[in-house]
């Protein structure tokens, strides 16, 4: 069996994949095997502030389609948090 060739990771890619991550903790999509996984949102504001972590230390050197797609994302995902967190106190 040949391996198989890997897939190229950009920033983009990689911006999607911590949000996925952050909304996989949150239960709002599920994890790669297909199954609802736990909730945990320590998790997920982890990865929120990894994101925020790459905004400040990649400002100024993102093209604006990155520094765009980095914005949206970390928009949604702290919507998405405080809206689980919401949920979860009541």
């Amino acid at each position: 069996m040949s391996p198989q060739p890997s897939a190229s990771i950009d920033f983009g890619t990689f911006i999607l994949s911590l949000a996925s991550s952050a909304m996989m903790h949150m239960g709002l999509v599920p994890d790669p095997s297909g199954r609802a996984g736990d909730v945990n949102l320590e998790m997920a504001r982890q990865t929120i502030e990894m994101l925020v972590m790459l905004r400040q230390k990649t400002s100024g050197n993102l093209d604006q389609n990155e520094a765009s797609l980095l914005e949206r994302v970390l928009h949604d995902v702290r919507m998405a948090y405080v809206e689980q967190a919401k949920k979860l106190a009541s």
